[in-house]
């Protein structure tokens, strides 16, 4: 729960949630309207980032009770990452329901997708169209490959975005083979890209009164996720290999074992390299011809780091992380998920949030690393039942009850 420090203010952020539904998230995005088509985790990341701050999101779900793409309803995965949203159940395939997709669409500042690239042009939603009628409108598309090109067809999945991006042939320890990251990075990261996308083109909207069509992908945010490796190969023609727990290029940087576990080590620059020397009783390693310097200890990496793993295992972890701080040597435990949600910093600040899951009951769920000072982000409403806010929808874009019913006895909605 969050410590008093960092608790979201309440007042700042609040004032009427969408269409007066409640307290909303945040007053950062209040009175844009944003219609989520996504699933699975790339979309849903992007769309998050847009409701955690105060956006009108309409959830369109189906009608049927579909089996949810990324775990049921009441799991983790889809309780984080749809709360602060309405839901609106239409089935796209049926002409009331495109009909009424369409009309709202006139009404949104913002759609989000994550389909295939070519299903928007056969359902005719896709930006083209939908922009003639609404020029206003932003529209960001999030896919596996791209919208075009050799490859734009195939189906995307991060494991594979993460292979063919190259993270997974810098990751492990070599000669062990190819390994993946631990989270979903490419989608995670894809997710976050678009948002920054939409927001981009919200602000320049603000000057050119238009809309725009926002698109990356799977491959695309993992490619520039590739950083200084990338930038090794494009500027050196270095190609990276696995270097496991050891930084590839800042010696000594990586784990090392202690009396009672393990703990990060991260030396980086001749000063704090002399001040890591001192914090380990070996003031000499500064002047010996095998480490004075980078290139000496990356050519001599595996006989330092063994050195050093002969000291740190005479202390606990605690004990070297309060010496190397307070000699200002970058030093932290390596927690697991449990140890994260109870250590003190980051539970002051704030990012295990509460919220009363309608599925779940009191529980809470990740929120927003980042703060603000005046509008900051709160979980106000936990994810909607499916189709919990469809009458409200409609009615608010000039349904009548009758044409409700009707859409309800046909199975649009």
């Amino acid at each position: 729960m969050n410590s008093p420090a960092h608790q979201p203010d309440i007042n700042a952020s609040s004032g009427a949630g969408p269409s007066g539904s409640g307290p909303s998230p945040s007053a950062a995005l209040r009175g844009i309207r944003v219609l989520d088509l996504t699933r699975v985790r790339s979309g849903p990341t992007c769309v998050r980032q847009l409701a955690d701050w105060g956006a009108d999101v309409i959830k369109i779900e189906a009608p049927v009770d579909e089996a949810q793409f990324g775990g049921p309803r009441h799991g983790p995965d889809f309780q984080n990452l749809h709360r602060n949203k309405r839901s609106l159940t239409l089935d796209l395939k049926s002409p009331d329901g495109l009909a009424a997709f369409k009309r709202l669409a006139d009404t949104a500042d913002i759609i989000v997708e994550n389909f295939r690239p070519d299903v928007k042009n056969r359902l005719g939603i896709d930006y083209e169209t939908l922009s003639l009628t609404n020029p206003k409108l932003i529209y960001a598309s999030i896919s596996g490959f791209g919208q075009d090109g050799p490859l734009a067809d195939r189906p995307g999945f991060d494991q594979i975005a993460q292979g063919m991006g190259g993270l997974m042939s810098i990751t492990g320890e070599p000669g062990r083979g190819p390994m993946r990251v631990g989270i979903p990075i490419a989608d995670l990261c894809a997710g976050l890209f678009a948002a920054q996308g939409v927001l981009i083109a919200l602000f320049e909207r603000q000057s050119s009164g238009r809309g725009q069509w926002v698109q990356t992908s799977l491959l695309q945010a993992q490619v520039f996720m590739l950083d200084f490796q990338a930038a090794r190969f494009l500027m050196d023609g270095d190609v990276p290999k696995q270097a496991g727990n050891n930084h590839p290029t800042t010696i000594p940087t990586g784990v090392f074992k202690t009396h009672d576990g393990y703990m990060n080590i991260a030396v980086t620059g001749n000063q704090i390299w002399r001040k890591f020397c001192d914090s380990m009783g070996r003031s000499d390693w500064a002047t010996d011809e095998r480490y004075v310097n980078a290139a000496a200890r990356s050519k001599n990496r595996d006989a330092l780091n063994a050195e050093i793993e002969t000291i740190t295992a005479t202390a606990t972890t605690a004990d070297w992380i309060e010496r190397f701080n307070a000699a200002g040597v970058p030093a932290g435990e390596i927690n697991d998920i449990g140890q994260v949600f109870s250590n003190p910093q980051v539970r002051h600040l704030g990012l295990a949030q509460p919220v009363i899951s309608q599925e779940r009951g009191a529980t809470e769920l990740v929120g927003q690393p980042i703060i603000l000072s005046r509008t900051p982000s709160m979980i106000a409403t936990p994810p909607p039942l499916a189709g919990q806010h469809t009458t409200d929808i409609l009615t608010e874009i000039g349904y009548t009850e009758a044409q409700i019913a009707a859409m309800k006895a046909s199975g649009a909605i």
